[in-house]
């Protein structure tokens, strides 16, 4: 078997370095950092408009030097029946039509949101993004939910296993829980509500991901929101373990601070000396079909094979367990390392 064709296989990376992190900035939203900042968890990288509307502002007062979609502007501006209104925001666009008068996002509420992981800020584009250039290395996800969390790594099943409700303690309060294999909604709630940072898990359901969801906007929309919780999904909705070589990272993270990201979604952590468990080159994991989740070693082609309904693909023999060698299509293979 030759190294050639061993990278026609996808190779999934078990561990990235310099990764950068994307904070979306809606209009309205003030940026509180600049390029070349440093920043560190908790900081604070933008002040958030909550509940924002758009008004219309006559802009005659204002130089054109300082018109401009993203630039902030602030007047008094006279409304029937409540005389003068004033009015603080940024610009969006000029009103068709209309000289003079620009569209105006505003609102009376702004919360601070903090940094989740070290690193130097690389990009600031008012109404789009602040970009950060991480110093930590990641583990990345297939998707991720919530908003962004930093915790104490706490490893609470094994990469078979599930979280029942009943299986949260009051003392991980503050922490981010490894769960294994796959969580359903109604333990995501009771995590969030007893204190948890978030989660880190292999697979989670369509359903289970639209009920949580649905309860993470109710949170925000409430008066009093809760703190950050973030769901991090490494594999995506089918159930399948969580990879050896992935389980073994995570197990020597356990008691280390980690952060959980919305963009790109990943585990970032920063732990000198860490040593990250080496993968052999041969070594596979089966990513579909009914040995998804399955890992071994590939002993070679196998030539063009026929699957489930009929279907001739081009197969690599496996060696899948102690003894047990089959063949796997191509495409459902990927090497980790």
């Amino acid at each position: 078997m030759s190294a050639g064709w061993l990278a026609e296989i996808p190779a999934r990376r078990l561990v990235e370095d310099g990764l950068e992190e994307r904070v979306a900035l809606a209009p309205g939203d003030r940026p509180l950092v600049a390029v070349g900042d440093k920043v560190e968890p908790g900081m604070a990288l933008l002040a958030r408009l909550r509940d924002p509307h758009v008004e219309e502002v006559d802009v005659r007062a204002q130089g054109a030097e300082h018109l401009g979609a993203g630039r902030t502007f602030s007047s008094a501006t006279r409304h029937r029946g409540r005389g003068e209104v004033r009015l603080e925001g940024e610009l969006l666009t000029p009103v068709p039509h209309r000289a003079r008068r620009w569209r105006l996002v505003t609102g009376q509420h702004r919360e601070p949101v903090g940094a989740v992981a070290a690193g130097t800020v690389s990009v600031v584009q008012p109404g789009s993004e602040i970009r950060i250039a991480l110093d930590g290395r990641a583990v990345r996800g297939a998707f991720a939910a919530g908003m962004p969390a930093r915790g104490t790594l706490g490893v609470v099943t094994d990469a078979l296993g599930e979280l029942r409700p009943g299986g949260i303690d009051m003392d991980q309060s503050g922490s981010i829980l490894v769960v294994g294999s796959r969580i359903d909604a109604e333990v995501l709630t009771r995590a969030r509500a007893m204190g948890i940072r978030g989660i880190v898990v292999a697979s989670l359901a369509s359903k289970e991901l639209r009920d949580f969801q649905a309860s993470e906007r109710r949170q925000r929309a409430a008066l009093h929101p809760a703190a950050p919780f973030a769901v991090l999904v490494l594999d995506g909705a089918v159930r399948r373990p969580l990879s050896s070589p992935l389980a073994a990272l995570l197990a020597a993270l356990d008691g280390a601070d980690v952060s959980i990201l919305m963009d790109p979604p990943a585990l970032v952590f920063d732990v000198p000396g860490l040593a990250v468990p080496g993968v052999p080159e041969d070594w596979v994991r089966i990513r579909g079909g009914r040995l998804a989740g399955a890992e071994g070693r590939v002993l070679g082609l196998s030539g063009v094979r026929r699957f489930a309904g009929g279907v001739h693909l081009e197969a690599a023999r496996v060696v899948v367990g102690e003894d047990e060698a089959v063949d796997v299509p191509l495409g459902d293979l990927e090497r980790l390392g």
